[in-house]
């Protein structure tokens, strides 16, 4: 298994391990109000389930079992693997930090960084798409 393949489908774990650690604060802090800013933390369960968890098994799995692009480059690009790699992560924690920030000051900082999260997710799906195109193919 390629080694960007790896790092998708481990880091997609981890993320399903904190999505459902958050679900169990949002469903604790919900039925015993010790955490009264629990709603702010749907969000991230959700990108954390969406993004970290479903579309890095996707892309860890399509990297790398996918039809080989040609015998030189198997996989394509493993450099826009891990521009892919490294922009939806990045995106990702700026996203679990920026979520739950966006209602206190100075909230234009966290709507910005919720907007750079926003362009390096896009930035990851349209160099995943790049690299995964030529892939796509008859026998």
């Amino acid at each position: 298994m390629p080694t960007v393949a790896r790092w998708f489908i481990k880091t997609g774990l981890i993320c399903l391990i904190l999505a459902l650690l958050i679900g169990i604060l949002m469903t604790a802090g919900t039925s015993a109000s010790f955490f009264p800013a629990v709603g702010r933390l749907f969000p991230i369960y959700l990108h954390l389930l969406v993004m970290g968890w479903i579309t890095q098994l996707i892309f860890g799995v399509v990297y790398w079992m996918f039809p080989k692009y040609s015998k030189e480059k198997p996989r394509g690009s493993p450099t826009l693997g891990w521009i892919t790699y490294a922009a939806l992560n990045i995106g990702l924690l700026l996203r679990a930090v920026a979520e739950p920030m966006i209602a206190t000051p100075p909230a234009w900082l966290w709507g910005w960084l919720l907007v750079l999260s926003a362009l390096l997710q896009w930035i990851a799906g349209m160099a995943f798409v790049v690299n995964t195109w030529g892939r796509v193919k008859e026998k």
